[in-house]
């Protein structure tokens, strides 16, 4: 599984970070790095909640657009 991620400077300062293949996945950071750590974890509790498990090395699937 490899998703792609959105990470774009927020007009109100900071970033905003979204995953367009699932719904209502997005984050913010004031940093990219900051935004991008917390889209990951967004992912993570996303898939787990829909999927009830976890594919191994999914943050490494993660591919910024």
């Amino acid at each position: 599984m490899t998703l792609h991620i959105k990470i774009s400077h927020s007009e109100n300062g900071g970033f905003t970070a979204a995953c367009p293949s699932l719904p209502g996945c997005w984050s913010r950071g004031q940093t990219r790095e900051e935004a991008r750590r917390k889209i990951g974890e967004a992912i993570l509790g996303y898939v787990a909640s829909v999927n009830n498990f976890v594919p191994d090395n999914l943050m490494n699937r993660l591919i910024e657009q």
